[in-house]
């Protein structure tokens, strides 16, 4: 099966949602939340994260996840992800409480596409305010991907993790998947880097966003993917937009996409005058309006 036929299939099984000119969406992918270890990578970012989604639950917005959320090619456990991340995994549940949390399988959380792996690690999560269990996503599907149906003009927005451009990550991902969790691991303490990441190989990278931007261009899609870390928006040329991701050492980066414009923005640590810390949103670019990508 070639890349078309996987990025076709993904979006024939996509969750659809509105997209009215009120609409409030906010695109996180490559989280990468791991066990609390040397290796998790997102535990430095997380005070920016929770940071991040008390802004967006404040201000209306519905949270969309695409994909490597959680760290499941280098770790085994889900609980141990849970335990170690229990105030994101808090915030996360407020969304989903309010039907405003949706999300995206990718190649290093693949295993959440069965219906078995959310209704055992994603029915709750143990609460550290209450000091009891409490309902997490209880009755949550992992999709494919997700369309925004644009209710205005149709000029709809497909989202999905990037992951189907590359045939080592999408249709021979259980070798990859043992590649990083026996071999590459170990590898990359001693500066080795794993071949199989499009986010720290750059040819891979570059391949897989040639393809994913060609694809856009071809079917007159605005695509929305995460997978490679590189955070970009794109134009009527090239109508391929790229959230980044959480695990930079310069902070996070989302897409945010509010009165039909779609926004890059960047969450880092910044200090006021009094040298107090504090997490900076910061907009990269101007945001595009939607129709400008047509």
């Amino acid at each position: 099966m070639g890349f078309e036929s996987r990025i076709r299939q993904t979006f024939e099984n996509s969750l659809h949602l509105p997209l009215y000119p009120d609409s409030k969406y906010v695109v996180f992918s490559d989280c990468h939340r791991g066990t609390g270890r040397a290796n998790d990578n997102f535990l430095h970012n997380e005070f920016l994260y929770l940071a991040a989604l008390r802004y967006y639950l404040q201000k209306g917005f519905t949270y969309i996840e695409l994909g490597d959320a959680d760290e499941l090619w280098e770790n085994r456990s889900m609980q141990y992800i849970k335990e170690n991340h229990r105030q994101s995994f808090e915030m996360l549940s407020r969304f989903y409480k309010q039907n405003r949390f949706f999300a995206v399988y990718g190649n290093h959380d693949i295993v959440k596409k069965s219906r078995k792996f959310p209704k055992k690690h994603f029915f709750s999560f143990y609460c550290d305010k209450t000091f009891c269990d409490r309902p997490l996503f209880p009755d949550i599907t992992f999709y494919p991907g997700i369309i925004l149906d644009d209710k205005l003009k149709g000029h709809d927005i497909y989202m999905t993790h990037g992951h189907q451009a590359d045939l080592l990550n999408s249709t021979f991902w259980r070798l990859s998947c043992f590649m990083v969790r026996y071999i590459w691991r170990s590898l990359e303490n001693i500066g080795v880097p794993d071949p199989t990441s499009a986010a720290k190989n750059n040819t891979r990278k570059k391949e897989s966003e040639k393809i994913l931007a060609g694809w856009a261009l071809k079917n007159q899609h605005i695509l929305v993917t995460g997978h490679t870390h590189h955070p970009m928006t794109g134009s009527k040329a090239s109508p391929y937009c790229n959230t980044g991701s959480c695990v930079h050492p310069a902070g996070i980066t989302a897409i945010e996409i509010e009165k039909r414009n779609i926004t890059l923005v960047k969450w880092s640590v910044n200090n006021k005058k009094d040298m107090v810390l504090y997490a900076s949103r910061e907009i990269l670019g101007s945001p595009a309006p939607v129709d400008s990508y047509f």
